[in-house]
């Protein structure tokens, strides 16, 4: 686990006809990573971008991609986003029928393996494949649309998988997606967030190094 705390610019809203200067654009601004949303309009109800868009971002950036999989059966395309160049996948425990093998089999291929969980789903649920995961991702808005307010709720649930770490004597990220800004960075970086998922508060912002600066601020 590192001590640093990880800012990831989430491209889902970015302006997607300039996607490629966007990503080199909050690179240049100070992302640690690069934050992907796959959506497949049935886990979620909204569509994105799948392999090909990763496995071109992927030239373009030297940041570390972290594609979250909001889509059923992602045993089907785990394979795909891996080769495609994806550092970090992340599958949803709800869509998941075995989990550990999904985790197993994202490590195999050489990625780091998450697991995420909706605001509804509650962090016990995760209780058993924690020794197995490297980054856990807790969503703070209903997955599908960027620009939602954070669900309060979320941050109780954050403190309790920090603590949950620690008695475990375990090093996974925790991640926090939905809802990141100069308003609650603060409170979820105090609860034990690692990793910040933002992206209207930042590809929202006329200066994107500024918007970043702003959120470290506030660690």
């Amino acid at each position: 686990m590192t001590s640093k705390k990880l800012i990831a610019p989430s491209i889902l809203s970015a302006d997607f006809a300039r996607l490629g200067d966007e990503v080199k654009a909050v690179e240049a601004a100070g992302a640690d990573w690069i934050h992907v949303d796959v959506m497949d309009g049935h886990f979620v109800p909204n569509i994105t971008i799948g392999p090909v868009v990763v496995e071109s971002l992927k030239r373009v950036t030297k940041r570390p991609l972290d594609c979250h999989l909001m889509i059923e059966n992602p045993d089907a395309y785990v394979d795909e986003f891996v080769k495609a160049g994806a550092a970090y996948v992340t599958v949803h425990q709800e869509a998941v029928y075995h989990l550990h093998r999904t985790v197993s089999r994202i490590r195999d291929l050489g990625a780091k393996a998450g697991v995420s969980i909706n605001p509804a789903t509650p962090v016990e649920t995760l209780t058993d494949i924690l020794p197995d995961v490297d980054l856990v991702l807790i969503m703070t808005v209903n997955p599908g649309f960027g620009g939602q307010k954070f669900i309060d709720s979320g941050l109780a649930k954050i403190e309790k998988l920090a603590n949950t770490r620690r008695d475990m004597g375990l090093d996974f990220l925790i991640e926090v997606d939905g809802g990141i800004s100069e308003s609650t960075a603060s409170a979820v970086s105090k609860a034990g967030c690692d990793v910040f998922v933002a992206g209207s508060a930042i590809f929202k912002a006329g200066d994107y190094a500024a918007a970043i600066q702003k959120l470290r601020a506030r660690f």
